[in-house]
């Protein structure tokens, strides 16, 4: 594990992050909250690119809880079945539409408690239907932001909740609410796991990882 970055280099390498991309935005296609939840329980051990091709069909006809439970499991089913674990899936989904029709009238919450009382709902997932629908910032830390949290020294932390707390505690408060974007786009596309793409990297100079690539 890296160690915490101090004040002014997580500011200038946010500072970077942003002047390459102004507006980063989550890569899960939805039409509303409720799809977005939808879709963000989806994407457990799945790609974006997976679910957003699964869900194309299926939001068009199945936007809401209550068409969502008219739908029913079998029919979710067919829609989903290209997603890994989707029979659990979709009987979280017609559970939480369940729930949200006869305790919600059919609306999403919008705390953390309350969203992570949901079926297939965990605080990752209710992290990022507060962030990108809300616009509150709360940090969705994934297996990409684990890990360059801890390689980097951006956001070092034993777990998830650790990392979480770390973003929030030490980077700048005008970065927080696009930060866990910007670190779930760089984890995806340059630090990747197995060989980091250290020559086409923003922050090489800033960052702690010792055993970096050309």
């Amino acid at each position: 594990m890296a160690k915490q970055l101090e004040y002014h280099t997580l500011r200038e390498i946010f500072t970077r992050f942003q002047a390459a991309e102004p507006e980063p935005k989550g890569e899960l296609e939805h039409v509303n909250v409720f799809t977005l939840v939808v879709a963000v329980a989806l994407s457990a051990q799945a790609t974006d690119a997976g679910v957003n091709k699964a869900t194309k069909e299926l939001f068009k006809i199945a936007d809401t809880p209550a068409k969502m439970l008219a739908l029913g499991e079998e029919g979710l089913i067919e829609h989903i079945k290209t997603i890994g674990l989707y029979r659990n899936k979709a009987k979280n989904v017609i559970k939480l539409s369940r729930i949200l029709v006869e305790h919600y009238d059919g609306e999403v919450p919008n705390s953390r408690a309350a969203l992570q009382s949901l079926p297939g709902v965990g605080r990752k997932t209710a992290n990022v239907v507060l962030n990108m629908w809300w616009h509150y910032p709360a940090q969705a830390v994934d297996t990409h932001i684990f890990r360059i949290g801890n390689r980097t020294g951006i956001c070092p932390g034993k777990d998830v909740v650790a990392v979480e707390r770390a973003i929030e505690d030490n980077i700048p408060v005008d970065f927080q609410q696009h930060a866990h974007h910007w670190l779930i786009l760089h984890g995806r596309y340059i630090c990747v796991a197995r060989k980091p793409k250290c020559g086409a990297c923003l922050i090489r100079d800033l960052c702690q990882f010792e055993d970096k690539t050309e």
